[in-house]
């Protein structure tokens, strides 16, 4: 069996293309920018928990039960966003979120998981290092 596959519409393609560019970044792109010390703000949508265990330098935590709050969002900087992986939907809820009240934002594509994979610098405190500060 062979596949047919129907040409896509460069008009089509050249405004997704377009808008992908505008509205996302990637790890290695967004490491340039932190180190450049860019204007940004870096958001970090994933539960406390998970921020606490590790997170992006720098990042802002402010998960779904906080979204309404708009701590540490800006209107006068790039608001980038990131959750926990690829298929992770957090991010771009909270970008139309946030987007719908007049932030700038771009996500994160891959979220923390890019991240790592990137092999770049994680903030926080693993897990393992909290349970043996309490015992």
């Amino acid at each position: 069996m062979t596949t047919v596959m129907g040409l896509p519409d460069p008009a089509k393609a050249l405004e997704y293309f377009l808008g992908f560019m505008e509205f996302t970044t990637g790890p290695i792109e967004l490491d340039h920018w932190i180190s450049d010390r860019a204007d940004i703000n870096i958001i970090d949508v994933r539960e406390a928990e998970d921020y606490a265990r590790g997170h992006i330098p720098g990042a802002t935590n402010l998960p779904r039960e906080k979204w309404n709050t708009f701590a540490g969002l800006s209107t006068n900087k790039v608001n980038v966003v990131y959750c926990y992986t690829q298929t992770c939907h957090l991010a771009p809820e909270a970008c139309v979120r946030f987007a719908s009240h007049g932030y700038p934002v771009k996500e994160m594509k891959g979220g923390l998981a890019a991240w790592r994979a990137a092999g770049l610098k994680i903030e926080g405190t693993p897990l393992s290092e909290r349970h043996r500060k309490a015992a």
